[in-house]
């Protein structure tokens, strides 16, 4: 955790308070506050779903009933884990008319859950053998650099397809990209060119959105890779 971050010194400023109402707390006892307010963000990233949640707010702010669609988990299970975010310190929301959005809290967020997937890189071997099970129907996949992709992109030379939901693209996407969300990429072939390479992407390294538009295009006899 970054030492000189908002969220130190609001889960440091908690234990300081605590100390105010009881003076006679020990160092030891300071200590354990500490390392129990510090629990609280473990605790909130221990599960599945709320990983998968942070991950969506990373691309933009949505509405509770968008990510309930895009978890797969009902309203109320989805509302559920945003509040265990939320009194985490970890995600923010705000009222529009009848529904509620939600965003992260800050950037800080994002780089822990990135620090801790760095970390499961390196210690869990488990990792490796899930992705290679995703993608053992695809075992020629071609890993494309977006520099030279940009570079091609502007060229016209490929097709850059953005596979995300619709507001995720409106909220921000990769210069000449197409949106076609994976959603509705049947419906959606007739608008591309089979005689031309397409390039899909994501929300990044372990999204899946792109592999499986990969496999569809393919399968439907178009020239496809990801980013």
């Amino acid at each position: 955790m970054d030492l000189t971050g908002p969220l130190f010194f609001r889960i440091f400023k908690q234990s300081i308070e605590c100390f105010k109402r009881d003076p006679v707390t020990t160092i030891r006892d300071l200590k354990d506050q500490l390392n129990t307010q510090f629990a609280r963000i473990g605790h909130a990233l221990s599960s599945p779903k709320r990983l998968e949640l942070l991950e969506l707010l990373h691309q933009c702010e949505k509405r509770v009933e968008t990510l309930s669609e895009n978890t797969t988990m009902s309203v109320a299970n989805t509302s559920r884990h945003l509040q265990i975010l939320k009194n985490s310190g970890l995600v923010e929301s705000r009222r529009d008319g009848t529904s509620i959005i939600y965003r992260l809290a800050d950037d800080q967020v994002y780089a822990l859950v990135s620090a801790m997937r760095r970390v499961a890189e390196t210690r869990l071997a488990e990792v490796d053998r899930t992705l290679a099970d995703l993608n053992h129907d695809l075992p020629d996949l071609e890993k494309v650099d977006r520099h030279r992709l940009l570079r091609q992109a502007k060229a016209g030379a490929v097709i850059v397809l953005d596979v995300r939901p619709a507001d995720e693209f409106q909220a921000a996407h990769l210069p000449h990209a197409v949106s076609v969300p994976l959603a509705e990429l049947k419906q959606q072939l007739n608008r591309l060119p089979r005689d031309q390479q397409i390039v899909a992407y994501c929300r990044g390294p372990y999204c899946l959105l792109a592999s499986e538009a990969v496999r569809l295009l393919r399968g439907k006899g178009f020239q496809a890779t990801r980013l």
